[in-house]
């Protein structure tokens, strides 16, 4: 049993680092899209209060939050796999 914590603990740290990567990469992505959409454009203004409003609009949006699926998919696919070896 102490086996079996620690595999889900060290599964749970490892999925912690993937999901805080993938938000740090997701988001820089989004801040490099906004400015070269602000430079092609050619706009006036505060850029740089254009890049935060439009990160504010992406840390609420559906996408931002699929990113969980680092913690959710693998729980379901080990689920399905005990599933299936033990049941059918």
């Amino acid at each position: 049993m102490i086996g079996l914590l620690r595999l889900l603990l060290i599964l749970l740290v490892i999925q912690t680092i993937a999901y805080v990567g993938l938000s740090f990469y997701s988001r820089g992505i989004r801040r490099r899209k906004l400015e070269n959409w602000w430079d092609e454009k050619g706009k006036t203004g505060n850029k740089e209060a254009f890049v935060e409003r439009g990160l504010h609009v992406y840390d609420n949006s559906f996408r931002r939050k699929l990113i969980l699926g680092v913690y959710i998919v693998p729980w379901v696919a080990i689920g399905a796999l005990i599933y299936i070896v033990n049941y059918m």
